[in-house]
């Protein structure tokens, strides 16, 4: 059985809360579809340096609010113009991002809006982005969550993150806003954003036979704790961010940006830390822990990787490709 939920706050702490204690606290037996908005905020990657990824005088002055989430991928701009979705289902394996596009885009087709599923975890509309994807995993279980830009504000999309210079290059682009789009102008009704999220919901529900979760006091008050320790404290939106002597950044086809930051004393590793955009099956500290005391020079590191699956720390990433990112 899905249930439908749709959360009534636009907190980012709140809601970066609620889809996590849905995915560890409720009935696993069941699988879960959500609805969410946040006032304006960035969500950051679970591996992203935080500082490294937005326009901090700008974040400031605007009075947006920064939250890092517990997937991989990039930093995506939020405001009450977009629409935000998430399943929570049984894992299967693999990192297959069209299953869950591909209900969203029958959505968007009912509304007279045509799109298409594009590279590793966008959907695209005349070949803009209007959503971002991304998945995180533990037990069993994954999350899938994306974006459905609707009205927003794409002006302050643009000012409120960093592109680097390597992404544009990459992608062949000349900014954020030049490559992103909102669905209203696609729909073939003029519908304001809650009669958007309706009839989504409305044909998510239909489409596939979804009952509606309320969530009880006990649910709310365990979101509430969940966001108080967590999702409101600094040291898990900024701190998780990497403080280390040599940083290392490379954009590779396939896989994404990955940020490598190492303290190495005497030409020891000591610490190292992974940031980026990419997409993880298993949590990169493994691997830093495979790296600590270890010579930063190829030979040490080809015998301390020997039969490591790189790919599985970093999706499409091969291991000299790993290796030649360390000692470039």
């Amino acid at each position: 059985m899905m249930y439908y939920i749709a959360s009534d706050s636009v907190d980012p702490c709140w809601n970066l809360a609620l889809e996590q204690y849905v995915f560890d606290a409720l009935d696993p037996g069941h699988s879960y579809f959500m609805l969410w908005q946040n006032h304006n905020a960035i969500i950051v990657g679970k591996y992203q340096n935080t500082l490294g990824e937005i326009n901090a005088a700008y974040v400031k002055e605007r009075d947006i609010t920064v939250v890092r989430r517990l997937s991989g991928g990039g930093a995506v701009y939020h405001d009450l113009g977009n629409l935000n979705f998430t399943f929570i289902v049984d894992d299967d394996g693999g990192l297959d991002f069209a299953a869950f596009c591909r209900p969203l885009i029958a959505a968007l087709a009912s509304l007279g809006a045509t799109a298409e599923i594009s590279g590793r975890n966008d959907m695209t509309l005349n070949g803009k982005k209007f959503s971002g994807n991304a998945q995180y995993r533990k037990s069993g279980r994954i999350m899938h969550h994306g974006t459905l830009l609707y009205d927003s504000d794409l002006t302050v999309l643009s000012g409120a993150l960093n592109v680097t210079q390597d992404k544009i290059e990459s992608k062949g682009i000349k900014s954020v806003r030049s490559r992103v789009t909102n669905i209203r102008p696609y729909v073939k009704d003029d519908l304001p954003l809650p009669a958007f999220w309706d009839a989504i919901s409305d044909y998510m529900v239909k489409e596939n036979d979804m009952r509606p979760y309320t969530l009880t006091q006990a649910d709310i008050a365990a979101v509430d704790k969940l966001r108080s320790d967590v999702y409101s404290q600094w040291r898990w939106n900024y701190g998780a961010s990497p403080a280390f002597t040599l940083h290392k950044e490379r954009r590779v086809e396939g896989c994404g940006k990955l940020e490598i930051y190492l303290k190495v004393v005497q030409g020891i590793i000591h610490n190292a830390a992974f940031r980026g955009d990419f997409f993880s099956t298993v949590d990169p500290d493994g691997l830093a822990e495979l790296l600590k005391g270890r010579p930063l020079f190829e030979p040490d590191l080809i015998q301390a990787l020997s039969g490591v699956d790189i790919s599985l720390y970093f999706n499409n990433l091969t291991l000299d490709n790993f290796i030649s990112i360390l000692l470039q």
